[in-house]
């Protein structure tokens, strides 16, 4: 991809694609530039089972703090680390030790002085030590300065940076890709279903997801209650809320869900799926659905702005677009037109493929190089 092999630092929460979001976009992107150019891993953890193997160095920061805490110390403290030594660092996480900012999530300035909130809310952020420091943070981490690029990976999140912090902030939106199974692998589709009981008759439609509650839970279970015995629910990724949530459930409805705590090996569960149900209340981008695409799998997903994604989708072409992430007997009645539509399913996989040729992770990293080059380029002419 590169003539020149560069020296670059990627700091991140935790590196392993278990992990979600900006720690499955890190590992993703890495693998795709590890073969030409030398990466260090900067994080609090590493996921030992992650297939790419990096050097890794760990940030120490101690749980015993708050969040506000511990963030202000591991920015402190990976800016620290990464002052020499590397051409690039890429910055996944708040702080001002990158050269690419990579922001992931809505900006917490849109969030505490854009987005409507009461008063007496808004009046507690300005004496809050927890909401000053992460604005301070944020507001750090995006100021414009020479060899530096902030990246939005959606225009949901470029949009709300605009609306917090003004036009005149440059940002490049580059949304996360995807990496298409190895076709010639096996499938595992009835491995897994035996394993978790699912016989080949059941039709299962599957969530993953690190916090399963925020990404639509709640209203696929009541979903459920409106469809045939013979659908099911496979949850990857089940925390202690999604569990309490399920247990609470009737017992009719308990008997129709799996779940599978967080794994970095999904592949055999979307094999073992014939949907994906997306009804997220808050993703920048959502990049679940378009992996599950990859597998084959037909997806219904929450529409802007709840779901970053669902910009790129064609509603009834590529996916099916809920019109709000809460409303059940939606996400009930497009379930069942899928069960029962054939050349439905067969439409939205076919033309799914426009999606997963626009968002493929080497075309990704292409776009990354392109801004390395730009800032070793702004830095040696400041330096001439």
């Amino acid at each position: 991809m590169s003539a020149t092999r560069l020296h670059i630092a990627l700091v991140v929460d935790r590196f392993g694609s278990r992990f979600g979001g900006a720690e499955a976009y890190g590992v993703a992107l890495m693998r795709e530039l590890a073969p030409e150019h030398d990466i260090t891993v900067f994080a609090r953890e590493f996921d030992p089972a992650c297939p790419l193997h990096l050097p890794f160095v760990r940030v120490p920061v101690s749980a015993r703090w708050p969040s506000w805490v511990r963030s202000l110390l591991f920015a402190w403290r990976a800016a620290r680390a990464t002052r020499t030594g590397f051409d690039i660092v890429h910055s996944h996480k708040t702080g001002w030790c990158g050269d690419i900012e990579v922001v992931h999530v809505t900006p917490v300035r849109y969030r505490w002085r854009v987005q409507a909130i009461s008063r007496i809310q808004r009046w507690l952020s300005y004496i809050s030590p927890r909401v000053q420091t992460y604005l301070g943070l944020e507001s750090r981490r995006l100021a414009p300065r020479p060899g530096h690029r902030t990246v939005a990976v959606s225009a949901l999140i470029a949009d709300q940076l605009s609306q917090a912090y003004g036009s005149a902030l440059p940002v490049t939106i580059i949304p996360p890709g995807v990496t298409l199974p190895d076709r010639s692998t096996p499938s595992r589709r009835h491995e897994i279903r035996e394993r978790l009981g699912l016989t080949e008759d059941e039709y299962v439609c599957l969530l993953v997801a690190r916090n399963p509650m925020r990404k639509g839970l709640p209203t696929v279970i009541k979903a459920l209650e409106s469809l045939p015995q013979s659908v099911r629910v496979l949850v990857v990724g089940a925390n202690a809320a999604s569990r309490e949530h399920v247990a609470q459930a009737p017992q009719s409805l308990r008997d129709r869900v799996c779940l599978v705590n967080e794994t970095s090996d999904v592949d055999g569960y979307y094999q073992a799926a014939d949907a994906y149900i997306h009804p997220t209340l808050n993703d920048s981008f959502g990049m679940a659905p378009l992996e599950a695409m990859s597998y084959g799998l037909p997806v219904i997903l929450s529409p802007m702005p709840w779901c970053g994604f669902a910009q790129y989708v064609r509603d009834g072409d590529d996916a099916l677009l809920l019109s709000h992430p809460e409303n059940a007997a939606e996400l009930a009645r497009y379930i069942e037109q899928l069960r029962t539509d054939p050349s439905l399913r067969a439409k939205l996989v076919t033309q799914a493929q426009r999606l997963l040729d626009q968002h493929a992770w080497p075309q990704v990293a292409r776009q990354y190089l392109a801004l390395y080059q730009a800032v070793l380029a702004e830095r040696q002419s400041i330096t001439d």
